[in-house]
Parts: structure tokens; sequence; C-alpha cells
């Protein structure tokens, strides 16, 4: 007669693995030999690594000979024929290999692009195909996992599915017609398949030859078909037994029987009914803890569980459910934070705090891999590294984010931003000292990288530097030179229309390591240093053998498929590394382990339980028809996490209740506790738990003095340093914002040019100016036969390559070419009253009457004199010009100042005369109204005379030493803009100032 399975479980309210190696010890400890032929199968590894923990904690820190640990989803030969005399099945040894991941995304993206993917025969790009390719692995691992086969896929759409999805499913031919073959020319297997196969011939094994030594799976829902196998070998054998994590037992049967996937429950029962075993049958493994010699929840927690997870069907009986003592909470906090970073500071303080008793330990339980990440940073704060089991994307690494930023810097040909990015990063020093290479980055930056963009690659490069504006500093060409000996290879390969991965692969890791070196250290012991460069080096030199012999690419398309190949891959702490008090857990992981302080955070709606992503491959009804579990088994999974973590003595829930700015919805178990609490009498606990100190304490840590609000700037220099000589521009800077003349002629602060910097109307305004200057330098008298002709041709001298720009040519040219029209109209209809025109006349003045000797310089767009003798000023605009009362009110004095120096003769080669129009040309080049002319002045000699006694004046106030040079005096008259609005940190106080009437 078969022996009768083995079966036991482990409350949620206690210590998994603790409870486990109590039990263990308790059994075997005696025979120091016996404990060390026991086998011990496991979820994860790092359940094992906190197995050993719990054996030294119970074995009160002795030496021991420590069980055997296998994860049961890692297994491989080596972990075949775990006992005595098993044999390993028929036919493992000539299992061929698994196939490595990017090889496999590789091969199966090269599949994805050589097929129409869309009815209209669109094909994917590469980036797009690794993507994808990486979700079809995913769903290939599901389908064996689950033991289906792929041969069904003809049946899977009937007509009543969208179009899309049948040229999906006909898509996924591929793995039945190619993929097998593909795969037996690698001389490979799928991994899930292989894994498979490696635990049926073990289960096999052992069913036929039972082993002598003890083997306990433990931790395990046997939620994998081949794990559930395994399992009921396992809890067959006759040393063998099945642990299970928190199987409730005090559920009545009506819920029992209608549990669904979501349910915590089902899929231990799922497991139960596949080992044949009624719920009664499951004993409590041996408990040999003292209740004394470790903290437990209140027995009630579990009734509290069992209660807050029935399924919809009874849920009718919250009504009827008996009243749970207020000790059930005891331990219990929630905390609603106002937002992520709130709650990954209150999360990082708990963990903190729980330092300051010895021995203490806790751990953040989280789905949300942000939330673990920012939690990890706050404890910087104390200078705290703590394990995450999770690890840490290798995307993100300093290897991870310089390999990414070298492929975006080539692939854009060294465009100023990817380029500067890749140059800023800390790994990057070029062969230099660390120190010297970013003050080099500086003054690159500044001379090449700053202003229009270059013409691309390092030639590009070159000229930019040779056109800076202190070209005689070699500097930026010998970083030029450097570079271009580090990465000159792997860009020249980049340029080209196709090529081979394994080149690409080659070059790019090749310029990393050059990009990488110092002065005094290899670029490889820099690059791949750490666990983040082992990691990376790992991934570089397995992408190098994945991509050997596939076709060439579009180097274009590199840095996307070098993304999609790095996502998943993940960078883990080695073990010690961290705080050995101190966790973050997956949800997985925490299953098997209480912590003295378990945290569990991220609890709202797709967070904890994730939400459900759509599967581009197959629809949830294909699925269903295709045999594979539903995607809310996840949702089951997720909830028997949450209820083990849940009975752990002390435990924190927390969320946040926005996140960047959107209101969140509180995880549906937290609703459901709501709802249960009340109704068992718990609904005071409840809301009491919700009252801790933490959120304000996470206020204190982040609390600042309070200050005042500071006062506009008014800095007051010496006299001597104060500016002598201004343009007729800057003057009405002066009057609007003398903070601005202060930080530009004092401080001697120029606004740097933007990185990168696009064309903008400034430039569309400077080339305007050029143009018509060159015209009228070229015909100062009489206009040519076809003026409009010449001074279209000589605009298009003016713009040059400006028009290679497709945004100038198909908007500035056409504006320019009515703006034309207009001028020459207006030369025309003033042609018998002009004598001469001049353009862009510069002159400079000393004024008299003041204090300090003081020089006023300009230049004039357009001066027109007349055939009466006097002269009409005009200035020239493509923005929007002063109003008249501006003008008049001296606060665009600009025209009235340069009539000023006319009538003085300030302006060389001009002959004071009087001036008779002050004009603004507004140039807008529309197609209804390409021109406006704009007079600003009914008595210019009245009002120059009027601006330059107002000059006069301001220059003797502000040759006092007491007068200070104020940021924006009055706001209505401020410019619209500031080069120097941030750096007098208007936004800081201009609200203060507009309150009190200010503006």
């Amino acid at each position: 007669m078969p022996r009768r399975p083995s079966l036991y479980t482990i409350a949620p309210t206690r210590p998994f693995v603790d409870v486990l190696a109590a039990g263990l010890l308790a059994a075997y400890g005696t025979d120091p030999l016996r404990l060390a032929d026991v086998t011990v199968l496991l979820p994860t590894r790092r359940a094992g690594r906190l197995l050993r923990e719990a054996f030294l904690r119970q074995g009160g820190g002795r030496a021991l000979l420590l069980p055997r640990m296998m994860p049961l989803g890692d297994v491989d030969e080596d972990d075949l024929s775990l006992s005595d005399g098993a044999a390993p099945g028929e036919g493992v040894e000539d299992l061929p290999p698994a196939i490595p991941g990017l090889r496999r995304q590789l091969l199966l993206a090269q599949l994805i692009q050589a097929r129409p993917l869309r009815p209209d025969g669109t094909r994917p790009t590469p980036e797009i195909a690794a993507r994808l390719a990486r979700d079809l692995a995913g769903l290939m691992d599901r389908v064996q996992t689950e033991r289906l086969s792929f041969d069904r896929l003809t049946e899977l759409v009937p007509d009543r599915y969208a179009e899309h999805w049948r040229t999906t499913v006909e898509f996924l031919s591929i793995v039945t017609d190619v993929w097998p073959s593909l795969l037996e020319a690698e001389g490979m297997m799928d991994p899930a398949d292989r894994r498979d196969r490696l635990m049926t011939a073990q289960a096999e094994a052992w069913r036929h030859s039972p082993p002598d030594s003890p083997v306990i799976a433990a931790g395990s829902t046997g939620s994998i078909p081949a794990t559930a196998d395994l399992m009921a070998v396992v809890a067959g054998l006759p040393q063998g037994a099945v642990v299970l994590p928190g199987l409730d037992r005090t559920m009545d049967a009506d819920s029992w029987a209608a549990l669904d996937w979501t349910h915590p429950q089902f899929g231990l029962r799922r497991l139960l009914e596949r080992l044949g075993v009624e719920r009664e049958a499951v004993a409590d493994w041996p408990d040999a803890i003292p209740a004394t010699d470790t903290a437990t929840a209140p027995a009630d927690r579990a009734r509290l569980l069992t209660e807050a997870m029935r399924p919809a069907p009874t849920a009718h009986a919250w009504h009827g459910a008996p009243a749970l003592p207020a000790a059930t909470l005891d331990g219990v906090t929630r905390i609603t934070c106002p937002g992520p970073r709130e709650e990954a500071e209150t999360i990082a303080l708990m963990m903190r705090e729980t330092l300051e008793t010895p021995g203490r330990t806790a751990a953040l339980v989280t789905f949300d891999r942000t939330l673990a990440r920012r939690v990890a940073a706050a404890l910087g704060r104390w200078g705290l590294t703590v394990d995450d089991s999770a690890g840490q994307p290798l995307a993100l690494t300093p290897p991870g984010t310089v390999l990414r930023l070298l492929a975006a810097a080539a692939a854009s040909d060294l465009a100023p931003g990817p380029l500067l990015d890749l140059l800023r990063h800390p790994l990057v020093t070029a062969g230099r000292d660390a120190g010297l290479f970013r003050r080099q980055v500086r003054r690159f930056e500044c001379a090449v990288l700053r202003g229009p963009r270059h013409a691309g690659g390092f030639e590009g490069l070159r000229r930019a530097a040779f056109k800076a504006e202190f070209a005689e500093d070699s500097g930026p060409l010998r970083l030029i030179a450097r570079l271009e000996g580090c990465m000159g290879a792997f860009l020249a390969g980049m340029q080209g229309p196709e090529v081979p991965l394994t080149a690409l692969v080659k070059a790019h890791m090749e310029a990393a390591e050059a990009l990488a070196e110092t002065d005094t250290e290899p670029g490889p012991l820099r690059l791949w240093a750490g666990p983040a460069g082992e990691a990376a080096a790992t991934f570089a030199a397995e992408l190098a053998d994945a991509a050997d012999g596939l076709p060439p690419m579009a180097p274009r398309h590199y840095p996307g498929v070098l993304d999609a190949l790095l996502a998943g891959h993940v960078v883990r702490t080695p073990p010690g590394m961290g705080h050995p008090r101190l966790a973050i857990l997956g949800p997985l992981e925490a299953r098997v382990w209480h912590a003295d302080r378990m945290i569990l955070g991220g609890l709202n709606e797709g967070s904890w339980p994730p939400a459900v992503e759509a599967d581009p491959w197959m629809s949830r009804p294909m699925q269903a028809a295709f045999g594979l579990p539903p995607p809310e088994q996840r949702i089951g999974l997720s909830a028997h996490d949450f209820t083990q973590a849940l009975g752990a003595p002390e435990v924190a829930l927390t969320r946040a209740a926005r996140v960047e700015g959107t209101p969140t919805v509180p995880s549906r178990w937290l609703l459901r506790l709501d709802a249960v609490t009340a109704a068992t009498g718990l609904g005071d606990a409840w809301a009491a738990a919700a009252h801790g100190p933490w959120l304000a304490w996470t206020g204190h840590l982040r609390a600042v003095t309070p200050t005042e609000p500071v006062p506009p700037p008014a800095p007051t220099p010496p006299v001597e340093a104060r500016p002598t000589r201004l343009s007729v521009t800057r003057i009405e800077t002066w009057r609007r914002d003398p903070y601005g003349i202060y930080a530009r002629y004092v401080l001697g602060l120029e606004k740097l040019a933007d990185l990168d910097q696009p064309l903008d109307m400034r430039d569309f305004g400077m080339l305007v100016h050029a143009a018509l200057e060159g015209f009228r330098v070229r015909w100062p008298g009489p206009l040519p036969p076809d003026p409009e002709r010449e001074l279209l041709a000589i605009g298009e001298e003016e713009f040059g390559e400006t028009l290679a720009d497709a945004h100038a040519a198909a908007f500035w040219w056409p504006r320019f070419e009515r703006t034309a029209a207009w001028i020459v109209a207006q030369e025309q209809r003033r042609a018998d009253t002009l004598d001469r025109v001049s353009v862009e006349c510069s002159g400079r003045m000393t004024l008299s009457g003041t204090d300090r000797p003081f020089t006023l310089t300009g230049t004039a767009d357009r001066i027109e004199r007349r055939t009466d003798g006097t002269l009409v000023l005009v200035d020239h605009k493509t923005g929007i010009p002063p109003s008249k009362t501006e003008v008049s009110a001296g606060y665009a004095p600009q025209l009235p100042l340069e009539a000023a120096m006319v009538a003085a003769g300030a302006f060389a080669d001009l002959p004071a005369a009087p001036v008779s129009g002050l004009e603004y040309w507004r140039l807008k080049g529309n197609r209804d109204a390409p021109g406006e002319i704009r007079s600003v002045a009914d008595d210019p000699t009245t009002l120059a005379a009027e601006a330059l006694a107002g000059l006069t004046a301001l220059v003797n106030l502000y040759a006092r030493p007491e007068t200070p040079y104020p940021a924006r005096p009055v706001p209505d008259k401020a410019p619209r803009y500031s080069d120097y609005e941030h750096l007098a940190r208007v936004a800081e106080w201009a609200t203060a100032v507009d309150e009190e009437g200010g503006g």
C-alpha cells in the first residue's frame, strides 16, 4: 500500500524558517551527520540563505553541519540524484544545454523582424523586435512551464476574434514552424523545457529509488506543475515531507469550495487536489521554539485574515462574524503618506529606528521597485546599505549607464547633448586624471558644445573648436583628439549602413574600456569593478557570444536594441555587503521569513497586487482557451504573500495617497480589512493603528528653520566698480532692471549659450538685419533696377547654411521673401525724399554734466538723410516694438538717445543734423501685413533732449556709493526676459513684493 503523503503547514503567525529549522534540529540535530544528510527544497536561493541564518539562531550559534538546500526553480544536473543510489532518470545526461537568454532573445527578434506583424505588412524595427522577443520568450516559458503545446495555435482564434489577433497567432507559427529547427541547429533547448524535464527526471528517480536520507520541500505553493509533481513525490517518500506556508485549516467548507484564482488559498487548494489530500489531513509542523523565545502575532490575527480574505460568495458571513479582541491588531500600524517620497522616507526611518534595539531586524516587503530604490537611497542618510533581494537594474548602474550613454552618443554622431552626458559620467576619464578631465570637459562644453549644433562627428567638433571665441586655446582640440582615439573606431562603425552586431559590440566595449582609463588605472579595471562591473562584464561577454552569426543591422537601432537586451538584467548585493539586520525583500522571499518589524510598502492597487498587464501575443480569452492560467493567478499569489507577511508580530502597512499628483486607490486587501475590522468589532483598533508618530517624525527630519522671505537684492558695489560705458540698448535694461547691469558689468557674468542651441527668432532677426545691412551698404543711394531681386540675393547669401534647416527653409525664408517685398515697397515710396541711407552706424558720446565720466555708445540700424537736410532714425524689429508711451516715459530710450547722439555729431561720417523722425519698422513677414511703420515721436528733438537729461540724472544717481542696483524696481516695467532672473532669485521674493503692492 502506498505511503500516506506527509504534509505539514506552518501558520502565518509563526516565523516560517525559524520554526522549520527548529523542527529539523529537534528531529535530526542530535546527530550532526544525520542533519547534514537532510535535503531541503526551497522556493528561492534567498530562502536558502534565510534558512541558514535561522539554523544559526536556533542552534544557539554552535557549529553545525547544515542540510543541503536547493532552490526548486533553479535545478540542474548537479542537483539530480540528491540521495544515495538515486538514478537521475533516463536520458537526462543527453539533454542539450539551455539556450542563453540573450542568444534566444536575439534569435527570436530576428524571426520577428523577418515577418510582417500587422495586416498592412509592417515589420517591427530591431529595437521593437528585441522587446517583443523578450515578451515572446516569456510566453514560451509560461507555455512550457504549464506543459502545453504550441501545436494548438491553429485552433486558438475563431472568427469572433479581431483580425489583428488572427494575424498575431499566424505570426506565432514561428514557434512551431521555425523555432524547433533553429534550436536543434544551435544544439540547445529552451530553459523552461529543460527545467521541467530535469525536475520530472528527479521526481521519477525518487519515485523509483527513494533516497535513504530525509527530503523536505518547504515554502512552495506548487504553482508550477513540475514543482507540484516533485512535491507530490517528496510527500510520498519514506523520509519525505512537504511543509506548506500558511495553509488555512479553519476556513469553512463553503468558502473553501468557492475559492477562485484571486484567493490566497487557491494555489494551496490546487496543490492538495493534485496530491489527492484533504485539507484536514495536513498537520502542524512540530513547533520546537518555546513561546518565550520569539515574538508571535496574536492567535486571533489568523482568524482576522481568514475573514478578510473570504471569497465573494460567502462574504455575507462578515455580518455574523464573531467579535475579535482588540489585541488582534497589536503590533499593526498603517500609514498613509502624502506621496511616494514621504512613504520612502517614513519606511527608511522605521528601519533605522529598529536598529536602536540590539538584535532587532526590519524588512521592507514590496512589489514596487521604485519604492525599494527610494528607501535604499533614504537609508544612505545614515550611511546604511541594505540588501535588496530583487537587485538593481543593470541599466541603472554606473557601468550600465556608461554603456548606454556611449551607444547613444555614437548613434547621434556626437550630438552635443548625448556627448556631454557621456563625458560627465564618473567612469569616463579618457586616460586622464579625473579632476583634470572634468576641468577639460567644462572648457570643452563652453567652447564647442554650447551654441548652435556643430556639423557632427569628430570633424564637426574640430570645426566648432576652431570657430570658438578662444580657438587659440588648444585644450578643446587636444580633448577631441583624445576622444577620437578612444571611440573613433566605434563611431566609424556606427556610421555604416549595416554592420554585424558582433562588430558593434566589440567596438562598443573597447571604446568603453578606453574611456574608463585614467592616467594610473587601466580602463577594464575601473569599468568592470565591483558587483555592477562584474554583472556588466558578464552581460558584455554573453552579448558578444549571442550576437555571433547574426545578420548585419542598421547601427542607428543599436542603442534601442541594447536597452531592450539590458532589461531584466539585475545586479544583486553580494551576501554580507548589506546591513545584517535590514533587508528589502520580494514577497516570495518574505513568505518564509518574518523580521521583527515587517513593513509592507506600496499597498496601492496596481502595485500590490501588481497590475494585470495585457500580453502582446495573446488576449485573455485566447490564454484561457489555450490552457494558460489566467493573469489573476498572480493576484492570488500576491494575496498569499500579503497574508503571510501580515502574520508577523509587528507589521506596518504603508501606501502613498497620491502618486505624481494623481490620487491612488488603496489595495483591495486594505479595503477588505476596513470592512472586516468594522464587522468584527475591531473598528476602533484599526483606526488607532493609523495614528502612529511616524509621519510626524519624518516631517521633523525634513523640517527646516522657518525663514522670512528674502527681500529683493539691492547690491551697492563700490563706485569705482560701476560701469562708465554702456550702449543705448543697455540703458533700457538699466531703467527696467538695474540688477541686470550689476550682474553683467560689475560681476562680469554672462549667460552661457544653450546646449545644442536650436534656431530661434533671435537668429531670424539677426539674419534679416544682416540682409538689410548688406543691401544698403551695396546701394546707399539710388536703388538698383530690380531692388527686390537684389535684396533676395543678398538674403540668400546671409541665410546660407541656415536654409539646410527644414524649419528655416519652410517658414523663415518665405517670411523673409514677404518682408523683402515690403521693404522694397517702402524704399521706392520714399526714394524721392531720400538723399542717402546709412546702416549699422556706430557712434559714441561722452556725457557732460555727470559726476563721473560716462560714455554712451550705440549702433543705429538705419539713418535716412532726407533731401531737406534732416535725419530719420529707423530701428528694425522682427519682434514687438515698444509703444509710444514706453518711449516717452523713458523705458525704451534707444531711439531718443540715438537721436541725441546724432544731434551731437557722435556718429562717424555723419555730420550733426536735426532729427525729423523716429520710427520702428516692424518686420512681421505675414501674408496679410508683412510690415508696419510705427512713429514714436511727434517732437524728436524734445524727446531726445529729455532722454539725454534722464540718462544724465541716472548716471549721477548711480555715481553715489549708497545707490543700490535693485532687481525689477517697478515690476510692471520689468523686462520680458532676463538672463539674471534666477541669480536675482526673483521667484523667491516677487510674490511677496506684489502682495505688498510692489506691482
